[in-house]
C-alpha cells in the first residue's frame, strides 16, 4: 500500500473539515415551518428589540426561554413580579413559554410568562413569512381578548 503524499493528505482533510462543516450548517438551519430556533422579541408597545428567546421543543411541546435581553432597565433584572419558583428568578434563562402542541397550523394550549408583570396567559402562536417571523398571541379565556407580538427569527449563530 503506498502512502499518501503530506501535501495531499493536507488537502483531503482540509476538504473533509469543510465538507463537514457545510453539512452541520445545514442541519442547523431553521426548519421554516416550525418555530424551534433563536427570536428576536419586539415590545408591542415601543416596537424595539426587547430580548432573545430560544424556542426549543420536548416531548412535542414548545418551550421557551429568554438568552438575552437588549437595554435592561437594570444589571441582572429579576422576575420581582413572577409568583411561585420563578419569583426573584433572572430573567435571562427564564422559560417564559410552554406547553404549547402543534394544532394544524398554529401552536396552542400552552402558556406564556410576561416577567415586566409577572402574569401568566394563555398563548398561542402562529408563523408567517415563509417561517421568518412568529405571531404570538397571550390571552385569557378567549384569544380575542389579549395582547400580540411579533417576533423576528435569527440566524443561528456559527458554532
Amino acid at each position: 500500500m503506498k502512502a499518501i503524499p503530506k501535501p495531499a493528505r493536507a488537502a483531503t482533510v482540509a476538504a473533509l473539515a469543510l465538507g463537514l462543516t457545510l453539512a452541520a450548517g445545514l442541519v442547523r438551519a431553521a426548519d421554516p415551518a416550525s418555530p424551534v430556533g433563536v427570536w428576536k422579541t419586539i415590545d408591542d408597545k415601543t416596537g424595539q428589540a426587547k430580548s432573545l428567546v430560544e424556542i426549543r421543543e420536548q416531548d412535542g411541546q414548545l418551550h421557551g426561554r429568554v438568552v438575552k435581553l437588549f437595554n435592561p432597565s437594570k444589571p441582572n433584572p429579576t422576575c420581582e413580579q413572577c409568583g411561585g419558583d420563578r419569583r426573584g428568578a433572572p430573567i435571562t434563562g427564564l422559560e417564559i413559554l410552554w406547553g404549547l402542541k402543534k394544532d394544524g397550523d398554529e401552536w396552542r394550549g400552552g402558556k406564556v410568562l410576561d416577567p415586566q408583570n409577572g402574569k401568566v396567559y394563555d398563548a398561542k402562536l402562529a408563523l408567517a413569512d415563509q417561517g421568518r417571523t412568529l405571531h404570538l398571541r397571550g390571552f385569557i379565556g378567549f384569544a380575542m381578548l389579549g395582547r400580540s407580538q411579533t417576533w423576528l427569527r435569527e440566524a443561528e449563530p456559527a458554532p
